[in-house]
């Protein structure tokens, strides 16, 4: 198994985010959140098999919720005890995914 990557600093942190839409930083700036809403249950479950199966690859698994047509998530990496490329490379992985999954834009 491959060393973990080094925890982000701030700036590249605040870069990070200001890239991906729709991510939030949580309050204690440790980690991220978004939440997906999808057309229906099936489009949700899809969306979750298909980010499972990338977070597998990736050996990095994200903390996540879902009722209905919404799943919510959060990546951090815990080994760290905050962001790292990792998180990054899963939030862009997943936001391709529920763009292809049936995501309901809203608005």
């Amino acid at each position: 198994m491959s060393a973990r990557p080094e925890r982000m600093s701030d700036d590249a942190r605040d870069a990070m985010m200001a890239k991906l839409e729709g991510w939030t930083l949580a309050q204690d700036g440790k980690a991220m959140v978004k939440h997906y809403r999808f057309t229906n249950f099936n489009a949700a479950m899809g969306f979750m098999m298909r980010a499972g199966l990338k977070a597998e690859q990736l050996d990095h698994h994200p903390e996540w919720f879902n009722v209905y047509n919404r799943v919510d998530v959060t990546l951090t990496t815990h080994d760290v005890d905050g962001l790292t490329v990792l998180d990054e490379k899963l939030a862009e992985a997943m936001d391709k995914i529920a763009a292809s999954s049936g995501l309901k834009i809203e608005g």
